[in-house]
């Protein structure tokens, strides 16, 4: 059976020089508009012919790194500073962002879970289904920007993945150390499947993610940092014209399973170590102090190997299951 086409409609053109700004429009009938549109705002910025970048945030709607860098990016850029096209989507899942949360409101959906997506399918299949059929295939390169949201905080890296390619893979790496964020991670994902990550990576294309902080905001270093990624990334891609601004990187890797460190027990979060320190494996990195009673030890959480703590659950209180730590393996 043929596959429907989507719905989403852009009001702007992809192949005309110039900049453009506007929106992908998405058909959204609800109690409050029986004709009603959510309208994703878009840039689309290009000039002759070249390479493409595709730029997105707020995969997640509470993570702001990637918006703030984009929408700077989307008024400072000018045509005659690049070669090629850059298209901008500071909002990918409007819905969740425009609510402050990880997942949108309409419908629940997470995102960075839902790839492929389906143009029949709900609110945010429907935006999945556009990025993986129409604005992947145009990339050379796609960038998306992450953060910890209001639950985790990380150390500010740029990322890339284990891929089954080694030639893929080292395109990919290339242009995460280009990027130059203060750390450099080679992540291997505990669980990948939906992922944007991966229909873009599926497709290909050079793609780089990052974790910038988090904690539900940002900061004005985490805002340059990201601002100045995503110039360097466009140099490296050959799309705009200027020389890079370049500065240490510490580059890490997360090989394994034995990264993470997960609650088993709910409790109050006593952090013993900060992020960037380094750690040992069996070191007692937190406690987890009981939520119901005084007078009883805390649960002691040790790290499961070696390396710098790259990420730590945010919030005081955990849940069991919740993600406690992470533990990035430095490399020469």
């Amino acid at each position: 059976m043929a596959m429907k086409d989507s719905p989403i409609q852009p009001t702007i053109p992809f192949d005309r020089d110039g900049a453009h700004h506007g929106f992908l429009r998405l058909p959204h009938s609800r109690d409050t508009s029986a004709w009603g549109n959510l309208m994703i705002p878009i840039t689309v910025i290009r000039n002759g012919d070249g390479p493409t970048a595709l730029l997105t945030g707020a995969n997640h709607g509470d993570e702001y790194e990637g918006p703030v860098a984009l929408q700077n990016l989307a008024v400072e850029l000018a045509p005659e500073d690049i070669s090629g096209r850059v298209i901008i989507v500071p909002y990918m899942n409007y819905p969740a962002f425009r609510a402050g949360k990880r997942t949108s409101p309409i419908d629940g959906g997470n995102m960075n879970r839902i790839f492929p997506g389906a143009p029949d399918g709900g609110i945010t299949a429907k935006i999945a289904d556009y990025f993986e059929r129409y604005l992947v295939p145009m990339a050379d390169v796609v960038m998306d920007y992450h953060s910890g949201g209001r639950t985790l905080d990380f150390v500010p890296f740029a990322a890339c993945h284990r891929l089954p390619d080694p030639g893929h893979e080292a395109r990919c790496v290339a242009a995460m150390r280009a990027f130059n964020a203060p750390y450099s991670m080679t992540m291997l994902e505990i669980d990948n499947v939906g992922m944007y990550d991966t229909a873009v990576e599926n497709q290909g294309k050079v793609f780089v993610t990052t974790e910038l902080s988090g904690g539900g905001t940002v900061t004005a270093k985490t805002a340059g940092i990201a601002l100045k990624g995503a110039r360097n990334l466009l140099i490296h891609a050959g799309i705009l014209n200027a020389a890079p601004e370049v500065g240490a990187t510490v580059n890490l890797d997360m090989p394994d399973g034995d990264c993470f460190t997960f609650a088993e027990d709910n409790g109050m979060i006593e952090p013993l170590v900060d992020l960037g320190e380094p750690v040992q494996k069996g070191q007692v990195i937190l406690k987890l102090w009981p939520l119901d009673r005084s007078g009883v030890p805390p649960i002691e959480v040790t790290a499961r190997r070696s390396g710098i703590l790259a990420a730590r659950h945010f919030p005081g209180l955990a849940e069991m299951g919740d993600c406690l730590a992470v533990i990035g393996v430095t490399e020469d």
